[in-house]
């Protein structure tokens, strides 16, 4: 009996935000691709299924396959969720936005790909942490992503510290984000915690029309009034 090959595991970037014209954002080859798998592997449901839709996608949205991989998802059924490749068809990774697999719970889908020798492809498209740095002025060479900063505030100013000090010691562009309800307090805690001197670079909204990126330093930020309340941000400290 003759082996079955193996089907492909494909990483699709989405959309940072409700798009108008997808087309500005994401690659037509990643449509050639897209139209040709029917299972996925995705953070949201609900947000993987409005995003499918909007492609314009061939197959009728009831009759593609979903796998919701999140921090709910219980790990025995992993396994389960990579079957289809197994059996020869290709798949997708889908994130709620912007890169699957990065500060993403796709991350564990692609480890196992990779242990059941399921070929990985990542595709091109937004990804929030490098556009927010590319933008920031800032070092591109060292730079260090920490995903989310503590919730309390202690915890969370005792944290602003030590990445500030790394900015300036270790010349290395420092990246973060938070829960975007979360901003405001964050921004607080930046002005309260760092040198008047450090550079802030805030990155929001990201590839939609009210997108706003502003580097200043702490002093600056200080007088600023902007509003990022429910708002998709990326920070970045330097020196």
């Amino acid at each position: 009996m003759a082996k079955v090959k193996k089907g492909t595991l494909y990483l699709f970037p989405v959309t940072l935000g409700n798009n108008d014209t997808m087309q500005q954002v994401i690659p037509l080859y990643n449509y050639e691709i897209l139209f040709r798998v029917s299972n996925f592997i995705v953070e949201n449901i609900r947000s993987a299924r409005r995003f499918i839709k909007k492609s314009g996608h061939p197959v009728p949205i009831d009759q593609i396959q979903f796998f919701e991989l999140n921090k709910h998802t219980r790990e025995e059924v992993l396994p389960s969720f990579l079957r289809p490749a197994e059996e020869g068809k290709d798949m997708g990774i889908l994130s709620d936005a912007g890169t699957p697999a990065v500060a993403d719970p796709g991350a564990l889908a692609v480890k196992m790909a990779h242990q059941k020798n399921i070929r990985v492809v990542p595709l091109v498209g937004p990804n929030s942490i490098l556009l927010a740095l590319m933008a920031s002025g800032f070092n591109g060479q060292q730079f260090c992503f920490h995903g989310y900063l503590p919730i309390e505030t202690s915890q969370r100013e005792k944290k602003i510290r030590e990445i500030e000090l790394d900015a300036w010691h270790k010349n290395t562009s420092q990246i973060f984000i938070e829960t975007p309800y979360r901003n405001n307090k964050l921004l607080k805690s930046l002005i309260k915690t760092c040198k008047p001197q450090t550079l802030l670079c805030i990155a929001s909204n990201l590839t939609l029309p009210d997108e706003k990126i502003t580097t200043g330093n702490m002093a600056d930020w200080k007088k600023e009034t902007a509003d990022l309340n429910k708002k998709p941000a990326v920070f970045i400290l330097y020196k």
